[in-house]
């Protein structure tokens, strides 16, 4: 047996219905609209932003820049000429709030004047952020003025991070770093790695206020509230710190169950 179409479907084919009515709804950011541009290797960011983007009317969308999987200062510089192009890439001819660019150490080395200046090539009048600018609003908020910082990075990388920090008026108590130089593998390190990191630098440095994880590739927010309930102290992290900033930018002072003391607090 076999099937046919009907005689008057054969015979007539499709029937064109024209064209109908449609409403234009509210986008999906209808409260705020947040572009993230993240690096090729990174693993992370993306996961940890949705995990914190929860308000009502937040919406994101990412783009992606070529990056070299190892982290020194050579292939950190040659990020910058890709911001712009990558940035470009998000949303064309829509609107965004705040555009967020996903890399610590890229903007210490080449200077958070300069991302956001890469950033506002294409995006004019957006808001920036980065994790840098986005701890050191974090640390106004939480009124930590001397802080202990983990990192996944080289020796001498951590070193600079921390001369950043110290040059825009943080104190460091103390660092300490995984060196890992892949950021593959800086983003396989364990959470437990990173609570018992972070537990040795508390233990270990009296008198700091809070404790910054540094690096995008780094899982800190599934165990933000777990470490500070640990140690007694605020904690964040680039992720962490970025996305608070990206939402407080964007007019957002909602706070954010589980997400820790910094989610909270709004812009100081």
């Amino acid at each position: 047996m076999t099937l046919s179409a009907s005689p008057s479907t054969a015979a007539t084919g499709p029937v064109d219905l024209g064209v109908l009515p449609s409403d234009i709804a509210p986008r999906i950011g209808e409260r705020a609209n947040i572009g993230l541009v993240v690096l090729g290797t990174d693993q992370t960011i993306e996961y940890e932003f949705r995990n914190l983007l929860t308000p009502p009317g937040v919406a994101l969308y990412e783009t992606r820049l070529h990056s070299d999987v190892d982290i020194t200062p050579e292939t950190l510089r040659a990020i910058g000429p890709r911001i712009a192009p990558s940035t470009d890439l998000i949303l064309p001819g829509l609107s965004l709030d705040v555009v967020a660019f996903g890399c610590t150490s890229a903007t210490m080395l080449l200077g958070e004047d300069y991302v956001s200046g890469e950033i506002r090539k294409v995006r004019p009048d957006v808001a920036c952020t980065t994790p840098v600018t986005g701890a050191l609003a974090a640390l106004r908020a939480l009124n930590a003025g001397r802080i202990a910082m983990l990192t996944p990075y080289s020796p001498q990388i951590t070193a600079g991070m921390a001369d950043y920090f110290a040059s825009r008026g943080v104190e460091i108590g103390a660092y300490a770093t995984f060196d890992r130089r892949d950021d593959r593998d800086a983003a396989s390190i364990s959470v437990d790695s990173i609570v018992a990191g972070a537990e040795h630098l508390a233990e270990r440095t009296p008198g700091i206020e809070a404790i910054f994880v540094s690096c995008t590739s780094l899982r800190v927010v599934e165990a933000v509230a777990r470490i500070e309930a640990l140690t007694g102290l605020p904690v964040t992290s680039s992720n962490h710190a970025m996305a608070w900033h990206a939402l407080r930018l964007a007019g957002i002072d909602d706070a954010v169950a589980g997400a820790g003391r910094l989610f909270e607090r709004v812009l100081a």
